[in-house]
């Protein structure tokens, strides 16, 4: 496995380091990173972003908004937390398959004395309180897994930046944001700062493989540098363009918080839109046209519906559910 040691902490170059690396380096390989990013909300790739962020505290404190390529919920990024980043070939038919890359990191955890556990869609908690979230993203048989370690990171900033809907807190049983999360240093002797931290975990994740360092060509620092600039600093990636609608349609599913906006007008959808922290790697705007001009009724959207494989949109998402929420 080839390891990149990447030092750069601006939000928007990162991410477009880690799309370089899965879509531009060399397919035969298998590559970890390790990174971190200044202060930032890194959005999910089908989130509306202006509905998960506190615009307000995130401007006033000079907090970063970039999208990533991966699906699920908006997360906060500090130098109090490092992020962690699995590129490998699996042509496998599982979706979503976290627990094979998490468990490295439980069990490294393990050695260093902290009680880790998986524990639920994509998260991994101590004592039931969440530490790492994870996402994935796959292409032409290769995926990209990354997920955050929350080290020192600042949990009050977490709270204030993120704007949480009530039903995801509620459907937990608990009350705030603050209460959900922790930070790893509380659990690990005395004397870890994060860089020791890094080389203890380094170690013991990868006690049995080979792990080969490598460093980045300036060619290779340009084409990130032009990714950035194209793509991570643009509003409309990050943001977007927030569509009319007259119909807005939401329900919390074993999969993640799915939300529709409709434009109907004369008895036709005008316009539909998914958003929310689900997981899929299909282009979404392709499963979105297929609706444009159809009656909303159960057996016109029975009929959109009837050779599609939601699951490659939507995991998890299947064509009763979504008809149910498109008309109830």
């Amino acid at each position: 496995m080839k390891y990149i040691d990447w030092k750069e902490t601006d939000p928007q170059i990162n991410l477009a380091f880690e799309e370089y690396v899965f879509d531009q380096m060399n397919k035969n390989e298998s590559y970890f990173l390790l990174w971190q990013n200044d202060n930032a909300v890194i959005v999910g790739k089908h989130q509306n972003t202006i509905e998960e962020i506190n615009q307000e505290y995130v401007k006033e404190n000079d907090i970063k908004v970039v999208r990533r390529l991966s699906g699920g919920g908006a997360v906060y990024h500090d130098l109090g937390n490092l992020n962690f980043t699995f590129i490998v070939n699996d042509n496998s038919k599982d979706q979503f398959d976290f627990q094979t890359f998490t468990r490295p990191l439980v069990d490294a955890l393990k050695t260093l004395g902290v009680n880790a556990e998986f524990n639920s869609r994509n998260d991994i908690a101590i004592d039931g309180k969440k530490f790492s979230g994870n996402s994935q993203y796959a292409k032409r048989g290769r995926i990209l897994h990354h997920g955050t370690i929350l080290f020192n990171s600042k949990l009050a900033t977490i709270q204030n930046a993120l704007n949480v809907k009530n039903d995801k807190i509620e459907s937990k049983g608990i009350k705030s944001i603050k209460s959900r999360v922790t930070n790893i240093v509380d659990y690990l002797d005395e004397g870890y700062t994060l860089e020791n931290f890094k080389t203890a975990l380094l170690a013991a994740m990868f006690e049995n493989d080979h792990l080969e360092e490598i460093t980045l060509t300036d060619e290779d620092i340009l084409a990130i540098e032009q990714l950035k600039t194209e793509k991570y600093a643009t509003w409309d990636w990050n943001y977007g363009k927030s569509p009319q609608y007259n119909l807005r349609k939401e329900r919390k599913c074993d999969f993640g918080l799915i939300t529709i906006l409709l434009q109907v007008e004369k008895g036709e959808i005008k316009e539909l839109h998914f958003y929310g922290d689900y997981f899929g790697n299909g282009d979404v705007q392709e499963l979105e046209a297929r609706f444009i001009g159809v009656n909303p009724t159960e057996e016109a959207l029975s009929d959109v519906l009837k050779n599609i494989d939601l699951a490659d949109y939507i995991n998890g998402l299947d064509s009763k559910t979504l008809i149910d929420l498109i008309l109830y």
